[in-house]
């Protein structure tokens, strides 16, 4: 009989085959502009491993509860076998009318086993259910492979810290030098906003964790279906509670996207700074060759251009964003056909995210530092102004008269030409008699950040009890990543 199912299968067309899933009602198939305009299969098909990984678990509750003979559960799951080894060895062949994953899978199913046999696996199911589980699968996986490049990032940044603890560079804020701080300082505040974003996929994992099989089109089914056994096959840790809700929920593909897009916004930060660093201004990096390219028509060009394209491609993740929350605002429950396009976005966002993670992992550890120039960027005294002023303060001054105070001393240097380091005591003594000799000491920066011993501080024992921490923090990320990737 699968013979002639296949035999028969071949002489059909592609209409006709989508009519044998859906279209009982119709007189006739799709034609062939809307087939095309509504087939979603090249976004989906890489959902191939999660469609057949749920349909094996709902044939096997079939047979187990009774729904279906044990015996076409079984025939089920091994035809469901045979078309996962037809994908991995690249010989699945798509045909005419295989409107997306989901049907083409099931068509091939009815091909191998017949109509009578393959037709039973769509029992107690909706496309609407299944299309919801199998984004959820890959979104759950999505989560831990992104989770596991960034701290790849975290590591890295880790590392390059760890062996510039003591290199100093100037701290900005509206980008012009403000006091000195050190490389290890300023990496590790990326480290925190990674821990930030990891915290995030973790926060969404939760969420996406919810297995909505069973929920049919839209109110559930009369027959005894075993959800949490499904739930169970596939690492579920619990099941959604409202059918309406399970088939047209997709907050969890927004979080995700919302998690990428912050993922993006700091690593184009990132980018920036890269880039600035790299200049001829600052001169306080070199990229590695091979991470950067030049010109056509200047020779001695070196661009940034894997930063660039990070920071450049921050905005598509963020519109993909709003793509979909646009998308979501004006639907009314349950599942509407709006919903197919919650893949497309979402597939750029994680793998845009993933690509730009990857790239920098790989190229920060390559990065050549140039101490001296960091170093000399953060000499300038005009950087101890703040060290001064709380020096007062220690004296007993009230903080807003030591500005005052120290603000015209930068000016009384202004118009004499010389740095701050370089007034008289005098000149100290005249502005404010609290001064003493000691004043010359206050521009070292390496005793300006010696001073410095509150937790989150630049100073040396904060920044290697950050260190510490940060180190942890990669650990603990890396151990929820093991027992949370699931393989399907």
């Amino acid at each position: 009989m699968a013979a002639e199912a296949e035999s028969a299968s071949a002489k059909d067309t592609g209409s006709q085959r989508r009519a044998r899933l859906w279209g009982s009602r119709f007189a006739a198939g799709p034609s062939r502009a809307v087939e095309e305009f509504t087939s979603s299969l090249a976004v989906d098909r890489r959902l191939y491993r999660e469609d057949i990984a749920g349909s094996i678990a709902h044939a096997r509750m079939l047979g187990t509860a009774g729904i279906i003979p044990r015996a076409d559960a079984q025939k089920l799951i091994k035809g469901l076998q045979g078309v996962r080894k037809e994908f991995d060895d690249g010989h699945f062949d798509f045909v005419a009318g295989d409107e997306d994953i989901h049907t083409a899978i099931e068509r091939r199913l009815h091909e191998l086993l017949g109509a009578d046999v393959g037709g039973k696996l769509h029992t107690g199911r909706s496309r609407n259910d299944q299309v919801a589980l199998d984004l959820r699968m890959y979104a759950k996986n999505a989560i831990v492979d992104i989770g596991a490049t960034l701290c790849r990032l975290q590591a890295a940044l880790v590392r390059l810290a760890g062996a510039h603890l003591d290199t100093i560079m100037p701290a900005y804020t509206h980008l012009q030098r403000a006091q000195p701080t050190t490389l290890a300082h300023h990496l590790l505040a990326y480290v925190a906003m990674l821990q930030r974003d990891f915290d995030r996929l973790q926060d969404a994992y939760d969420r996406t964790d919810i297995m909505p099989l069973g929920s049919g089109a839209a109110t559930g089914s009369s027959l005894a279906l075993n959800r949490e056994m499904v739930a169970k096959a596939l690492d579920f840790t619990s099941i959604s509670q409202n059918s309406l809700d399970a088939v047209s929920d997709r907050d969890f593909v927004v979080e995700i996207q919302a998690a990428c897009a912050l993922v993006m916004v700091h690593l184009s930060r990132l980018g920036e700074e890269l880039v600035l660093w790299s200049s001829s201004e600052f001169a306080f990096i070199e990229l590695p060759d091979d991470y950067a390219t030049g010109s056509s028509l200047m020779p001695q060009k070196k661009n940034p251009d894997v930063p660039e394209l990070v920071r450049g491609r921050t905005g598509k993740v963020i519109g993909e964003l709003m793509a979909m929350l646009t998308t979501l605002k004006g639907l009314p429950l349950a599942y509407d056909r709006d919903l197919q396009g919650d893949k497309e976005g979402f597939f750029a966002a994680v793998d845009t995210t993933q690509e730009c993670l990857e790239v920098l992992a790989r190229m920060l550890p390559r990065l050549e530092i140039r101490r001296d120039r960091m170093a000399e960027a953060a000499s300038d005294p005009a950087l101890m102004a703040t060290e001064v002023a709380e020096y007062l303060v220690r004296k007993g001054v009230p903080f807003r008269r030591a500005h005052d105070v120290v603000g015209k001393a930068v000016r009384r240097a202004q118009s004499k030409k010389v740095t701050l380091a370089e007034l008289g005591l005098d000149v100290w003594k005249g502005l404010d008699g609290a001064f003493d000799v000691d004043v010359a000491d206050l521009f070292d920066p390496r005793q300006a950040l010696a001073r410095r011993h509150t937790t989150g501080s630049a100073g040396p024992g904060p920044v290697k009890r950050a260190l510490v921490r940060a180190s942890l923090s990669v650990r603990r990320n890396r151990q929820w990543l093991a027992t949370n990737k699931t393989r399907y």
